[in-house]
């Protein structure tokens, strides 16, 4: 894997955004690992979230830039940004002020499991 220091603005062509002008957004946890979240980002958003820091996405169904937390507090404070080997996926690592769901739960993916073959967790 190759680090880049600082990805630049410049360097956003190069990715692979659908027909809309998107790209999916993985957020994971620095500290869990744990994805929190997926979101859809547009250049805008990410050059955005690039110069702040925190994580602002497109929102399809407003149709506008959301900046995570602006309204809730709960924001996401980026640590590091991967590109898949497709450059049509970004995985977001972030330290989170709070849930990541609108629901209220740390996860998106806190809702259903429709399959697993892992035990349950057990607390001690």
């Amino acid at each position: 894997m190759t680090i880049v220091p600082k990805f630049s603005k410049e360097n956003i062509a190069s990715l692979k955004f659908d027909s809309a002008g998107l790209i999916a957004a993985i957020i994971q946890s620095v500290e869990s690992k744990r994805v929190l979240m997926m979101a859809w980002m547009n250049a805008e958003s990410l050059a955005l979230t690039l110069d702040r820091g925190e994580t602002v996405f497109w929102s399809r169904s407003r149709q506008e830039l959301w900046h995570k937390g602006a309204t809730s507090g709960n924001t996401q404070l980026v640590h590091s940004i991967e590109i898949d080997c497709d450059s049509d996926t970004l995985l977001i690592f972030v330290s989170e002020a709070g849930p990541a769901c609108h629901n209220g739960t740390e996860s998106c993916f806190d809702t259903q499991i429709i399959y697993s073959d892992l035990e349950p967790e057990t607390k001690s």
